[in-house]
């Protein structure tokens, strides 16, 4: 099956949500271009240039979560809402709660993370930059 990736979207907050993520996740950028160094730019208002036109850090060995930022001198505009969730899967409770943790610290969580009718370890949340999460530990029967 082919991989599936989120790719987000900012109105110039991307370098510095990515650079929260990635005090969570860990990990290195694969890439961060920026859209000065896109052909045909240079006239760009000077407070664009410096947006990020393409950035990606890996969660897992299967999952790069990647973004980039609007332009509004493009006509681009940014609607923040709550029609997506990124799903986290962790391997352990004290993984699912150092993500829930670090993840929400700033933003407003939906559902605390606890145990669940159906089983699992999960709480939701939306961070500081308007990215809605859901964290799922799914307990294994005893």
């Amino acid at each position: 099956m082919a991989k599936m990736n989120p790719y987000l979207n900012f109105d110039g907050k991307t370098e510095e949500a990515f650079n929260f993520y990635k005090s969570v996740f860990g990990g290195e950028f694969l890439a961060v271009h920026r859209m000065s160094e896109a052909p045909g730019t240079e006239n760009l208002p000077e407070d664009e240039r410096n947006r990020i036109m393409h950035i990606s850090l890996p969660v897992d060995e299967h999952t790069v979560l990647m973004a980039s930022d609007i332009v509004p001198s493009m006509g681009h505009t940014l609607t923040e809402g709550n029609g997506v969730h990124i799903s986290l899967a962790p391997s352990s409770r004290e993984e699912a709660d150092k993500l829930f943790h670090g993840l929400s610290e700033g933003g407003k969580v939906e559902m605390p993370i606890g145990d669940t009718f159906w089983g699992a370890y999960f709480g939701s949340f939306k961070d500081r930059y308007g990215i809605y999460w859901m964290v799922n530990y799914q307990n294994q029967p005893q």
